[in-house]
């Protein structure tokens, strides 16, 4: 079989706003599928089971359980063509709709049959399986899962789910199984059904089956490596899935999952039956507790949602979390490590205290309440320890602001309750005073756990106090709520920010180096010339300065600049290191006894009469060609302006790219996704008459006196399953429209750690003196051999070649060669920031195993 289209859910998705045209391409592209939903209705009708499901005989006859596994095995497949309910087979069609036919369309009808089926069987075996294996350890709940059954489409559709995603992109893959598996994972712990377990088991199933249904062998995934942007989503993703999973289980009557004791201990929804508060009420039971009862009777959704204020919160900060936001980070921090530090005082006052009565039966053992506490540990250890992956700060004054307006709004819903309380006090038992309603004020915005431990001031009778006692709080925390996801959108203002655009005036005004418009990139620190006209962007660390390409300024006044920057450097007690900087730079550098060493190759493509034809410019023209019949054209756009159905691909295209790595993507002078928002790069893509973008490059404009008379090469990403000459089409594209511009050349950029010829004998500048600058040569020549699997950056300056451009050298200066050690450190951290302390070790062997 094919493979399917690069964009086969975009094409999808985009169908389903045709309806008719979805249903007749459904009909011929999924037929199974279909099939699958009329069988299903079919015989729900046929048996009586669309309003009760499945019951007597025909329960026993289909249903998948731990009896009916030895007696009717044929239960293991018919299972799913039935559902509990009305609820059951609506629910179950929309999920076979939604999920169904795009895994048809990537899988094909038989091996989608197949995955769902062999999966869902397997789905069965391993929780029953897991029940009987366990019973001696878990008992309680092996006996829950043993005592249940089964009957739906969930399991057969979660093992397509996870079997369809073997022929996905690499980042949509790990995009949809870490969202599956992470929820199926948080309801077998939590809510811990036999269902919820066999949906896990499925999917598993399916994972492994998916490669195997496609030719492959199944592979467990490799190290994790993402990228910023990625780890980011990852730790939300935790966060998130650590706050659903009390609230999975309190929303469950019946949750016996190993974790469901957490809903005692990080939410107070536990709502009391008519028959509970009778008992109660007429059992002996003070007045205080018979109070509480009636107020967690009447719990609706807005006690229920401050019973689980917490979860929300944690839910809200994870969508700060997902964008970096060092306020978000900080106010998880905070509520993960206070919630986790009252769990385990409300642990302790059970085990040594008479308490037992706040949790269910049998969850007051050591071992069922110390164990789960694992979770929320592990949960803050991670924020911890992520720390880093947070930098972006709101604007000054976003946070007071938003706190003035929160306590404004709560001054005013304050002041709404005290006014129905004082209006309608017969409205409440016992009747309100003003005295009892200020006492009672502050649980109106308390979650209700607070307010349950000590039993309620006042209890509402009539609808208008119910009204007031319960919404005050709901609309206090989600207008708190609503504000938070705010602030995350403002954009951030760093300290550097007014030195940024001060750079960028100069920039603009006097032009610089191809590489210039590098140096308005997050992350660098700005020295400006005391003359005001120049500046140097650089990054600090390790006690060592090391610029982003050369100073921007008048022409005059570069050897002043170095100059200058070198003096600034020596008075602060850093070692300054001009990287990449063309032969004038290092000249000037030379007269201060500086050394040198090349570092990099740019690739310059002059234009102006530039036409791609002759027997070295085939590859070009086959490109051309190729694109014409696929239909392929070359679209200028800019990224903080396009649409989202091409950002929102361009991003996937980039994280597809960084996760086949096995090392963290590079920064510093190559550019990634957070530099196309800047409105002035502009974006080239390949996209075909379905609107799918099959490449991307970005270009970064090159400016002198005032206008721009070039573009560097910058963001370059295929792909995977795309148009294989689409880099070769988008650069040709980009030189004769930019060319029709009147732009005078085109950089493609400097390749770092290639060079187009092995000059080894170069003496490092300064007159031959250093004299370890053949050793170091070596060890450059060494370390881009090793990155070369990894990275491509000789590869990439071959691939360039074929544009028949100039070569410019680029170089590293620095004062003394003892400072290598210091620039080598500054130079990795600089490229690749992220880089963890195993990928460090194994870069390092594996240099010293090439020297």
């Amino acid at each position: 079989m094919p493979d399917p289209p690069p964009n086969a859910l975009y094409r999808f998705g985009r169908s389903l706003s045709r309806p008719v045209a979805f249903l007749r391409g459904s009909a011929r592209k999924s037929p199974a599928t279909l099939t699958y939903i009329a069988v299903f209705w079919l015989l729900g009708a046929l048996t009586s089971s669309l309003a009760t499901g499945p019951e007597g005989e025909l329960l026993n006859r289909v249903a998948v359980s731990a009896d009916s596994l030895g007696t009717n095995p044929a239960a293991l497949l018919l299972c799913s063509f039935w559902a509990s309910g009305p609820g059951g087979y609506v629910g179950g069609t929309l999920a076979v709709l939604l999920l169904g036919l795009p895994c048809e369309r990537l899988l094909g009808s038989g091996r989608f049959l197949l995955a769902g089926f062999t999966g869902q069987v397997a789905g069965a075996l391993l929780a029953i399986g897991f029940a009987f294996l366990t019973s001696a350890s878990i008992g309680d709940w092996s006996r829950a899962l043993v005592s249940e059954s089964y009957v739906g489409p969930m399991a057969f559709l979660a093992a397509v789910a996870a079997a369809a995603s073997a022929r996905m992109s690499t980042l949509w893959r790990r995009r949809l199984r870490l969202t599956l598996f992470t929820l199926l994972v948080l309801l077998a712990l939590y809510a811990g059904s036999l269902s919820d377990l066999m949906l896990l088991g499925a999917a598993t199933a399916g994972a492994f089956a998916g490669p195997l249904l496609d030719g492959r062998r199944p592979s467990l995934p490799h190290r994790l490596v993402t990228s910023r942007r990625e780890a980011r989503v990852l730790v939300a993703l935790v966060v998130l899935a650590s706050a659903a999973g009390p609230v999975i289980a309190a929303l469950s009557d019946a949750a016996v999952g190993p974790l469901a004791v957490l809903r005692y201990l990080f939410t107070s929804a536990d709502v009391t039956t008519p028959a509970e508060l009778a008992e109660l009420c007429n059992g002996g039971a003070s007045a205080r507790e018979c109070a509480v009862a009636r107020l967690q009777l009447r719990a609706g959704p807005a006690a229920f949602f401050l019973a689980v204020l917490p979860q929300v919160l944690l839910a809200t900060f994870s969508d700060g979390l997902r964008r970096g936001r060092r306020f978000a980070w900080l106010a998880a921090v905070l509520l993960q490590g206070t919630m986790t530090l009252l769990a385990a005082v409300r642990i302790g006052v059970v085990l040594t205290g008479d308490q037992a009565r706040l949790l269910p039966p049998g969850a007051g053992s050591s071992v069922k309440l110390v164990l789960p506490m694992v979770v929320p540990l592990a949960v803050f250890a991670l924020l911890l320890m992520t720390r880093g992956l947070f930098p972006v700060r709101a604007p000054v004054g976003t946070y007071r602001r938003l706190a003035l307006t929160v306590a404004a709004a709560a001054l005013i819903l304050a002041a709404v309750y005290l006014g129905v309380a004082l209006l309608d006090r017969d409205g409440f038992s016992p009747q309100a005073t003003p005295a009892l309603a200020v006492a009672d004020l502050p649980d109106r915005f308390l979650p209700i756990l607070e307010v349950t431990s000590r039993g309620p001031v006042l209890v509402p009778v009539s609808l208008p106090a119910v009204l007031a006692y319960e919404g005050v709080g709901l609309v206090f925390w989600l207008l708190a709520c609503v504000l938070l996801l705010r602030s995350f959108l403002i954009p951030p203002r760093t300290p550097a920010i007014a030195d940024e655009e001060r750079a960028r005036e100069l920039l603009k005004a006097h032009g610089g180096s191809t590489m210039a418009w590098m140096t308005l990139w997050a992350g660098n620190t700005y020295w400006f010339s005391p003359s005001g006209n120049s500046y140097v962007a650089y990054r600090a660390d390790s006690g060592v300065a090391l610029t982003v390409g050369e100073p921007v300024g008048p022409a005059a006044e570069m050897p002043r600049t170095v100059a200058g920057f070198a003096a600034f450097c020596t008075a602060n007690g850093t070692t300054a290191c001009f990287y990449s900087v063309d032969e004038r730079v290092r000249s000037i550098c030379a007269e201060l006894g500086f050394f040198s060493l090349q570092v990099a190759e740019e690739t310059v493509l002059p234009l102006g009469s530039l036409a791609f034809k002759g027997k070295k410019f085939q590859d070009i023209r086959t490109a051309f060609n190729a694109a014409r019949k696929q239909g392929i054209q070359a679209r200028w756009i800019s990224f903080p302006t396009a649409p989202l159905a091409l950002t929102d691909q361009i991003r996937a295209i980039s994280e597809e790219w960084v996760a086949d790595k096995r090392m963290p993507e590079m920064g510093f002078t190559l550019g990634g996704l957070e530099q196309l928002e800047d409105p002035e790069v502009r974006c080239l893509l390949a996209v075909d008459a379905d609107g799918t973008v099959h490449a991307v490059t970005s270009w970064l404009p090159v400016y002198r006196d005032g206008r721009v008379i070039g573009w560097t090469l910058d963001f370059m990403r295929r792909r995977g399953t795309g148009f294989r000459l689409g880099m070769d089409f988008l650069i040709a594209s980009a030189a004769l429209s930019l060319q029709e511009e009147g732009c005078a050349f085109l950089s493609l950029s400097g390749a770092p750690l290639a060079r187009s010829d092995a000059r080894h004998g170069d003496d490092g500048g300064n007159g031959g003196d250093d004299a370890g600058s053949p050793v170091m040569d070596r060890l450059l020549d060494r370390l881009g051999a090793t990155l070369e699997p990894v990275y491509g950056f000789r590869s990439l300056l071959a691939f360039k070649a074929k544009f028949a451009p100039e070569y410019v050298p680029l170089y590293m200066t620095y004062p003394d060669p003892a400072a290598l050690p210091a620039i080598a450190n500054a130079v990795t951290r600089a490229y690749v920031p992220d880089l963890s302390l195993g990928q460090g070790l194994v870069l390092a062997r594996r240099i010293v195993d090439r020297t």
